[in-house]
C-alpha cells in the first residue's frame, strides 16, 4: 500500500490531464482479476467485483488527480513532476482503495453482493469527474456509495463523520465593468469602473446579510479585483472574480438571482455596462443519515468509539456530492495528522503530507462496509 502511494506521489497528474494514473489503476485491478472499464466519464476507471453471496451493490470511491503546486517536502518520494504534487491526499485515497480491492478479491466467496470501485479523475477542477462518471452510468444498479478523504486536521487514528449537509455548493462568477476612461484630474468626464467595482464589492455582501434567511448558510467571496496600471489614469474596465457557496438549492438560486439583480441596478445607477458570467460548480454534499450511521458503526469497530468524532460542516466543495445525489451514501474523513513526521501542513500546501497509517484505516472501513452490507 505504501509502495503504491509513493509511486503515485512521485508521478502526480493534473485534473483532466491524467494518463499514467488511470492506466496504473486499470492494470492493477485487471491483474487482480477484477472487471475493468476505462475512460468512464472521459477519464475515470471503474472496477467490478461480484461476490459469492447475494446482496447489495456497494460502490467505493477514490479520486486520483493532483494539484498545480511545487512539492517542497524533503522526502525520498517527493514529486518528480515540476510544479505538480499530490497536496490533497488523493494518492492516499487511491492506494487505499486499490489495496481494498486486493483484500476483497481474496475474500470473494464471502462477499454479499457486488462491489464497484470508482476511481475518479479531476476532483480538483470544476466541472470535475464525478458528474460525468455518474452520467456515464457508473452508479447503474448501485444501492449505496461511500467515499473517504484523509484529513490532517484530525490525528491519525481518528475517523470523522457527520450526516446532513456537510459541504457546500460552489459557484464562480466573473464580473466585467465597462466604464469610460479618462484623466485622473477630470473624473466628471469619465465613468470610473473602479468606483463602481468598489460599490459592488460591498453591495454583494448585502445578499448574505439581508436577503438570505440567516438560518441558511450562504457565503460570497470576492477573490480578485483588477483594473488599471497608472497613478493618474481612470481605466476603461474593471474585473471582479468571486465565489458563491450555499447548502440549500433554493438559496443557491436566490444568491445567483440577487447577484445579477444588483449588477443590473448598479450598471443603471452609474451609467456603465456590466457583464456577469455566473458558472455553476459542484452541488452541495449531503450525507444520508442511515448510511452515515452505518459508517460510524463500522468506524467504531475499527478505531473505538472514542476515536470516532463529528466533523462540523464547512463551506468547501467536493464533487462526491454527485454520487450521493444519485444513490444513498456517506462521505467520511480519516485522520492523517502527525506532528512527529511533519504531517501538520494544511491541504494544498507545498509541504503537505499525511501519516500513511491513514491508508490502512481507510481500507478497513471500506472493506467492513462491504462485508457488513
Amino acid at each position: 500500500m505504501v509502495e503504491i502511494r509513493r509511486d503515485l506521489h512521485m508521478n502526480p497528474e493534473l485534473s483532466f490531464q491524467e494518463q499514467r494514473t488511470p492506466a496504473f489503476i486499470a492494470k492493477y485491478l485487471k491483474d487482480l482479476g477484477i472487471e475493468v472499464q476505462t475512460n468512464v466519464g472521459d477519464g475515470g476507471v471503474v472496477g467490478t467485483l461480484r461476490g459469492g453471496k447475494p446482496g447489495k451493490t456497494i460502490a467505493l470511491r477514490a479520486d486520483f488527480d493532483a494539484l498545480p503546486i511545487e512539492d517542497e517536502k524533503e522526502v525520498p518520494f517527493k514529486s518528480q513532476v515540476p510544479g505538480v504534487m499530490h497536496a490533497c491526499g488523493h494518492d492516499i485515497h487511491t492506494a487505499a482503495l486499490l489495496v481494498t480491492a486486493k483484500v476483497l478479491i481474496g475474500m470473494k466467496e464471502e462477499i454479499p453482493g457486488t462491489v464497484v470501485f470508482l476511481h475518479q479523475h479531476a476532483e480538483e477542477l470544476a466541472p470535475g469527474g464525478a458528474k460525468a462518471m455518474v452520467e456515464d452510468g457508473c452508479l447503474d444498479g448501485v444501492d449505496e456509495v461511500y467515499g473517504a478523504h484523509v484529513e490532517v486536521n484530525f490525528p491519525v487514528g481518528q475517523i470523522a463523520v457527520n450526516d446532513g449537509y456537510v459541504q457546500a455548493s460552489s459557484d464562480a462568477f466573473d464580473i466585467t465593468i465597462h466604464g469610460k476612461g479618462g484623466h485622473g484630474a477630470e473624473p466628471h468626464r469619465s465613468v470610473d469602473p473602479l468606483v463602481i467595482g468598489s460599490h459592488l464589492v460591498v453591495d454583494l455582501q448585502h445578499i448574505v446579510s439581508r436577503r438570505v434567511d440567516p438560518l441558511k448558510p450562504a457565503l460570497i467571496t470576492i477573490g480578485a479585483f483588477n483594473s488599471g496600471d497608472a497613478h493618474n489614469i481612470i481605466p476603461d474596465k474593471a474585473f471582479l472574480k468571486g465565489t458563491a457557496r450555499t447548502y440549500d438549492q433554493d438559496v443557491r438560486r436566490q444568491v445567483e438571482d440577487e447577484l445579477k439583480l444588483i449588477v443590473r441596478h448598479t450598471a443603471e445607477k452609474y451609467r456603465a455596462k456590466i457583464d456577469v458570467d455566473f458558472t455553476h460548480g459542484y452541488i452541495s454534499l449531503y450525507n444520508h443519515p442511515k448510511e452515515t450511521a452505518f459508517i460510524k458503526e463500522r468506524s467504531e469497530e475499527i478505531v473505538g468509539k472514542d476515536n470516532v468524532v463529528i466533523k462540523p460542516p464547512d463551506m468547501g466543495g467536493e464533487d462526491f456530492a454527485y454520487y450521493v445525489d444519485k444513490v444513498p451514501g456517506s462521505f467520511f474523513w480519516v485522520g492523517g495528522g502527525n506532528p512527529e513526521i511533519d504531517a501538520i501542513y494544511p491541504h494544498h500546501h507545498p509541504k503537505f503530507d499525511v501519516d500513511e497509517k491513514s491508508m490502512l484505516l481507510t481500507g478497513k472501513v471500506f472493506a467492513s462496509a462491504v462485508l457488513n452490507s
